[in-house]
C-alpha cells in the first residue's frame, strides 16, 4: 500500500490547483488492487456484464413481510444483488433536536436525523430472515454497515461484501474495519472531494484490501439529471484500474444506462414495490418492471460497447461487395475517351476502386465496352499508378 499512501500525500501537498489531466497520470493508483472483483463467485469488471444492485433501503416501511416480499420481487427482475443497510438510529446519530441534527429542504425537510433513521432503519433482528430469503431466491444479499457492531452482525451472517455509503466515506475507521473482513468493498463517493476519495482509497489499501469498486454518486435525493456529471465516471476509470460504477439517485434509469457507456461496471439503484406507497426513498426508486428494464438495458449497452476493432463483423458479411466502385454508364467504343459522363462511381463494388477515377478520365478505351460493365484496368491504354494507402499505427 505504500505507493498509494505516497501518491495520496503528493496529491494533498499539491492541492486542487493542479490540473486533473496531470493528476490523472501522476496520481493513478495501480498494482494495489485487482482489476476486477468477485462477489459470491460473480466476477465484476469491464469485461463482464454490468453488476446491478437493488437497494432496499427503508422502503420496507417497517414491515418484515414487505421486506421479504421486496427480496422476492427484486430477485425476479434478474438483478445481480440486493443491498440492505445495517444501522439503528442510535448507531448512526444522536437523539437530539439541535439545528445541526435537523434536515433542511428536500424530501425530509423539518425532520431530525434520529426520527428519519428510526423510520428508515432495517431492524437487526430481521437480518437473519432476510439473508435466508435471499439464499432461497438464489440472489446475493449484502449490506452497508454504519458502525463496527453492524460489521460484527453481518459477519455472523456471512455477508459476502460491504458497501461504504457516501456519508461514511470519511469514516476511515469504519472503512478499515470493513476491509479487514477480507470481503470485497464497494464505496460511494457522494459529497466527497477528490482528495477525500484518494484518502479513502488509500485507507482500503493500507488496511490490506485488494478488491475495491468505486461508485460515482451525487447525494441529492432525488438527484436532478443535470447534476449527474457522468463524465466523472470516465475520469474515475482513467484514475483507477479497479471497477468503477454509479450509485444513482435520479428518478429514472437514464443516468444508469448512460454510465455503462462511460465505463461503469456497477449500478446501484433504489428499489420499491410501489412509488406511490409513501416509503421513505420511493421518490428516487424504481418499481419491479422498471428494474427489469434497467437490467436489460445495461446489459445491452455493455454488449453494444464491445471492443475496439476495425475488422469486418459477421453481420456485415458480403456487404463490401455492394460498396461503390467505377462502372461504365454508357456504351463506349474502342478509342473513345473515358469521361465523367460514361464512367461513374456507383454500387456495387466489382469495378476499379473510386480512387482511380481521375487516372481513368481522359484515357482511351482499349476495346468496345458495354453499358453496365464494371470498370477494369484492361479497358485502359495506360497502366494505373498504384495509390499508396496510409498505414495507421495499431495501438
Amino acid at each position: 500500500w505504500g505507493n498509494v499512501k505516497i501518491e495520496y500525500y503528493i496529491f494533498k501537498m499539491r492541492g486542487n490547483g493542479m490540473s486533473a489531466k496531470i493528476l490523472t497520470k501522476s496520481m493513478k493508483i495501480i498494482d494495489m488492487f485487482s482489476t476486477s472483483i468477485s462477489i459470491a463467485n460473480r466476477e465484476i469488471g469491464l469485461n463482464t456484464e454490468p453488476y446491478v444492485i437493488a437497494e432496499l433501503s427503508g422502503n420496507h416501511k417497517g414491515s418484515l413481510e414487505k421486506a421479504l416480499a421486496m427480496i422476492d420481487s427484486a430477485a425476479a427482475t434478474g438483478v445481480d444483488a440486493i443491498k440492505i443497510q445495517t444501522y439503528s438510529a442510535d448507531t448512526i446519530t444522536l437523539n437530539h433536536d439541535a439545528p445541526e441534527f435537523k434536515i433542511e429542504g428536500g424530501l425530509w425537510a423539518g425532520r431530525t436525523l434520529y426520527d428519519l433513521y428510526q423510520e428508515a432503519h432495517t431492524p437487526w433482528n430481521w437480518h437473519k430472515a432476510l439473508f435466508e430469503r435471499a439464499r432461497k431466491r438464489n440472489i446475493t444479499l449484502f449490506s452497508s454497515p454504519f458502525d463496527l457492531t453492524a460489521i460484527e452482525l453481518l459477519e455472523s451472517l456471512d455477508c459476502p461484501a460491504y458497501k461504504i455509503a457516501s456519508f461514511e466515506i470519511n469514516d476511515l475507521g469504519l472503512i478499515a474495519a470493513a476491509v479487514k473482513t477480507n470481503k470485497p468493498i464497494i464505496m460511494s463517493t457522494g459529497l466527497a472531494t477528490l482528495e477525500e476519495i484518494y484518502e479513502a482509497v488509500s485507507t482500503v489499501a493500507e488496511s490490506g484490501g485488494t478488491q475495491l469498486a468505486l461508485l460515482h454518486c451525487i447525494s441529492g435525493y432525488p438527484t436532478p439529471i443535470e447534476d449527474c456529471n457522468l463524465r466523472t465516471v470516465a475520469d474515475l476509470c482513467n484514475r483507477f484500474d479497479f471497477p468503477i460504477g454509479l450509485s444513482d439517485h435520479t428518478i429514472d434509469s437514464t443516468a444508469s444506462t448512460t454510465a455503462i457507456a462511460l465505463g461503469a461496471s456497477v449500478i446501484e439503484k433504489h428499489f420499491t414495490l410501489d412509488k406511490n406507497d409513501g416509503s421513505v426513498d420511493a421518490a428516487f426508486s424504481l418499481e419491479p418492471e422498471a428494474f427489469r428494464q434497467l437490467k436489460l438495458d445495461t446489459t445491452r449497452v455493455h454488449k453494444a460497447l464491445g471492443a475496439v476493432g476495425y475488422e469486418i463483423k459477421p453481420s456485415e458479411a458480403g456487404g463490401r461487395d455492394f460498396r461503390r466502385s467505377l462502372y461504365v454508364t454508357r456504351a463506349i467504343k474502342k478509342g473513345e475517351c473515358f469521361t465523367k459522363e460514361n464512367v461513374r462511381s456507383v454500387r456495387p463494388a466489382l469495378g476499379l476502386h473510386t480512387r482511380y477515377l481521375e487516372q481513368v478520365i481522359g484515357q482511351q478505351a482499349s476495346q468496345n465496352i458495354a453499358f453496365g460493365e464494371p470498370m477494369s484496368e484492361c479497358f485502359l491504354t495506360k497502366p494505373l499508378i498504384t495509390v499508396p494507402l496510409i498505414k495507421p499505427s495499431v495501438k
